[in-house]
């Protein structure tokens, strides 16, 4: 699986699972909703593990840039609210220094 498709992917089940939570304890939503979220957050966990890096933290790193993206994306396709050129910003310097953290060339250890 391509790195950026297991980030997308890990981020859309970061972010539901986390919501699922969200919705249980600050919307009022049934305590049957965390047990999709244990699903997703577990589903995140795996497509991590899917990233071509030979450190999980570096991993990680880069991944931060994509989840501040798709944060971004959920709170204005699921939440209808806008994102601001502030959001939009910062979105896009996270982006870069994910790329910057993901592809630099390294020398082996």
């Amino acid at each position: 699986m391509p790195t950026i498709a297991a980030y997308i992917g890990a981020a859309i089940a970061e972010i539901a699972g986390c919501f699922a939570f969200w919705a249980w304890l600050r919307l009022d939503e049934p305590v049957w909703w965390i047990l999709p979220g244990i699903a997703s957050l577990a589903l995140f966990a795996y497509l991590l593990t899917l990233v071509d890096s030979a450190a999980a933290g570096r991993a990680y790193a880069a991944y931060g840039g994509v989840y501040i993206a798709s944060s971004l994306a959920w709170l204005w396709r699921i939440e209808g609210v806008k994102p601001d050129r502030w959001d939009l910003i910062g979105a896009a310097a996270c982006l870069i220094g994910a790329a910057i953290i993901i592809a630099a060339p390294r020398t082996p250890a």
